[in-house]
């Protein structure tokens, strides 16, 4: 087993191959010690050079909402009222921290997602 840290695309491009190799390695054998360790630095890398952004707050609301099976109707019982859930779906109110802690509840979208300015 022969482990190298990450320090460039040439490397995570052979990490990547590695891993592809020993992917189905029995877990505590050797190639499956290696399969851990490579994951985790592949895993390292790719949070530096390659960071994903929390989605817009509104996307984020709409895709739970159609993951859910949820119309605009069953959004406002959620908030309270038709209006509100048409103002926000329409980026005319802003998300006070009430709606967020609603929307969290009862949608389980992450609270780190919904604070974001819009």
């Amino acid at each position: 087993m022969m482990i190298k840290p990450i320090k460039n695309e040439t490397d995570y491009q052979q990490a990547l191959e590695r891993l592809e190799l020993i992917f189905d390695a029995q877990k505590g054998s050797e190639d499956g010690d290696e399969l851990e360790v490579l994951g985790i630095l592949i895993e390292k890398y790719e949070d530096v050079n390659f960071p994903v952004d929390f989605p817009d707050p509104i996307e984020a609301i709409k895709f739970r909402m159609d993951q859910m099976g949820y119309d605009q109707s069953d959004l406002a019982k959620v908030m309270g009222l038709k209006s509100r859930a048409s103002e926000i779906l329409n980026r005319k109110r802003k998300l006070s921290l009430e709606m967020i802690r609603l929307l969290h509840d009862n949608l389980k979208i992450p609270t780190e997602v919904l604070i974001q300015a819009y």
